[in-house]
This record gives C-alpha cells, structure tokens and sequence, in this order.
C-alpha cells in the first residue's frame, strides 16, 4: 500500500514536466520517459520515452507570427464530418495554404476553425479559436 502511495505521490509531482512535454520532442520523450518509468519500471520509461517524443513532435506550438497570419488571412471553410483533433491529420478534401517564410507549417479553415497543420503530416498542430 506504502509503495502505491509513493508512485501515486511521484507521479503527481510530475505533472509540470508532462505539460512541458509539449514544447518539443526532448521534452517530450524526457517527460514520457519519467512518468512511464514510476509507473511502469523499465518497460514503462520506454514506452514513455516513445509516447512522449511523439505527442512532444505533435504538440510543438507555432511560432506567434504563424499564428498572427493565420487570424488575419480570409479564406472559406471547408466542412467534414468529424471533430477536428490537435495531433491528426487532415483529410485530402481540406485544402491547406502556405504560410509564407514557414515552410513547415500550412493552415486551413475547418468547420469554421482555422487550424495550423505540419505541412508534411498534414497534422493538426494548433487550433485557433
């Protein structure tokens, strides 16, 4: 029971290391890693490691001037039927835009919702609300 208590204890002091996860891949996998290895010992860090790097991948937030152009471009939404998700990706019958001197990011307007996607994945990276 001691020892249950001790994890559960750990695992919440972690919680601001999991929210910087987000910023990239390092961090990411860093916080996966940690939290899967209380969890789950060894096997555990690196499935962690592994979740982590992706969600940090996925997660990485624009920079401010992506999303400055993105608010101000007028373009039509396009609808799908189905939730637009942070970390998926996009349908072919969205079309994507350039954002100029940002060749890894692309934006489209979906369901009323202009989004930022990785232009290579055509993953949602941010929703601007």
């Amino acid at each position: 029971m001691r020892q249950y208590l001790l994890v559960a204890a750990l695992a919440g002091s972690l919680i601001p290391a999991v929210a910087v996860a987000q910023e990239g891949t390092v961090t990411g996998a860093a916080g996966g890693a940690i939290t899967g290895g209380i969890v789950g010992g060894p096997a555990g860090a690196a499935i962690g490691g592994a979740a982590g790097a992706v969600a940090g991948t996925a997660l990485a937030p624009p920079p401010p001037e992506v999303r400055s152009y993105v608010l101000q471009e007028q373009e039509p939404s396009v609808v799908i039927k189905r939730r637009v998700v942070v970390g998926e990706a996009l349908p072919r019958s969205v079309i994507l835009y350039k954002v100029p001197r940002y060749d890894t990011y692309q934006y489209g307007v979906v369901n009323n919702q202009r989004v930022i996607v990785d232009a290579r994945s055509r993953r949602v990276v941010q929703i601007l609300r």
